[in-house]
């Protein structure tokens, strides 16, 4: 039937300007660290704050998001955010000076936040019901496929031009197609979420799932990792590993392995499989960030991307259907937006603490530091989150 179609036009179309969102904000995010220091001169530790004040706001504005996303009409808090998010690209062109590149980049982080949220729960409301876990599953893969294409786009465009000019105006033009393959979207009306009011408030469970706290603290854990080792991977390949053309086929493993994971993961969820591909990619991810701070040699820089791929590719669409089963079908948006709001979390703490390791310290310590903060994921993961999520889903 066509209800049932997986592939339907609208999911198609989110599904790709999603992968235009991350392609380009991928497409330039492992080189600023190289932008920073060239261009302005920046040490590691202030190019950690400048690099995690995106994080900052994208924090702050996720669980927002997910409010107006739940109790405005979708497709209109989509275009804006969207709109907004294309646009603060073309800022970059024009920045001439750390300090107007740090307002810069610590803006976009308020559109990329609540764009990643209104986007993935307008592809959640066009999938038919009893194929949703498995959509979550193949929706990740847009966005893995843009963090991991983009890179190494990026990294060729800086070794054959040197132009971080032309590398800005690919993302704002892949931003811009982005939000136009999302203009065309048809999406059916549906009753907006009443707000409720707790003693005259707004009631807090409108801005984020409380009864996802475990599963969102696991999520910190995670994303605290790939936030160390994703910022400074560049830098660190070219400084200390003398690695100035392999960047890109880092970021391509990681790919590898998270379509590998996702195209498996998502048939076991379709079976209903949560709690198994959640487990089996929180082991492997945790495996991949150990042989990443062991191993200070491409066997260990390639290899580990490979294992981290394929460790998140199960993982997180698990989790994304976790949160999205523990909230009613009203609160979709806050489901998601809490499980960003984690995610941001780490990432901006990774950003912050591995910059501040690797210039007191080296960066070393900071992807040992990272890959204890993963360990304390899985740790809670296995010890509590699993049973928590058995008692308290809804379907």
């Amino acid at each position: 039937m066509k209800s049932e179609r997986l592939w339907n036009a609208n999911y198609l179309k989110v599904w790709s300007a999603n992968f235009m969102l991350y392609f380009s904000f991928m497409v330039v995010t492992p080189l600023f660290p190289l932008y920073l220091s060239e261009v302005f001169g920046a040490t590691k530790d202030e190019t950690g704050m400048v690099l995690s004040g995106y994080a900052l706001t994208a924090l702050l504005i996720r669980p927002f998001s997910g409010f107006f996303v739940d109790s405005f009409p979708r497709k209109l808090v989509l275009l804006v955010c969207y709109g907004l998010f294309a646009l603060l690209f073309g800022g970059y062109l024009i920045a001439g000076s750390l300090l107007s590149f740090c307002i810069l980049r610590t803006l976009h982080g308020a559109p990329m936040g609540a764009t990643t949220v209104a986007n993935s729960t307008v592809a959640i409301d066009v999938l038919p019901s009893n194929r949703r876990a498995e959509g979550i599953g193949y929706y990740g893969l847009s966005n893995n496929l843009g963090t991991a294409i983009a890179p190494t786009i990026g990294m060729l465009i800086y070794q054959w031009t040197a132009n971080y000019d032309l590398i800005f105006l690919l993302s704002f033009i892949t931003a811009s197609i982005g939000f136009a393959i999302n203009c065309t979207l048809h999406i059916k009306p549906r009753p907006l979420l009443p707000v409720k009011r707790v003693g005259g408030a707004v009631s807090l469970d409108r801005f984020l799932l409380l009864k996802g706290w475990p599963e969102a603290l696991c999520i910190v854990g995670y994303s605290f990792s790939y936030g160390v080792v994703s910022t400074y991977i560049a830098i660190y390949a070219k400084q200390e590993l003398g690695i100035t053309t392999g960047t890109g086929l880092f970021f391509t493993l990681l790919c590898f392995g998270l379509i590998s994971s996702r195209l498996v993961g998502a048939r076991g969820l379709k079976r209903g499989h949560i709690i198994e591909n959640a487990s089996h990619g929180v082991i492997i991810s945790f495996f991949g960030y150990l042989v990443f701070a062991a191993l200070h040699n491409a066997w260990g820089f390639y290899g580990a991307a490979f294992i981290v791929g394929l460790g998140n590719g199960h993982m997180f669409p698990a989790f994304q259907t976790m949160f999205i089963n523990l909230a009613p079908s009203s609160q979709r948006g806050t489901a998601n937006s809490t499980l960003f709001t984690a995610w941001e979390t780490g990432v901006g703490i990774g950003i912050i603490l591995g910059g501040i390791l690797a210039e007191y310290f080296s960066y070393s310590t900071a992807f040992w530091i990272a890959w204890l903060g993963n360990a304390a994921g899985a740790v809670f993961y296995f010890v509590y989150t699993r049973q928590h999520f058995i008692r308290y889903q809804l379907r």
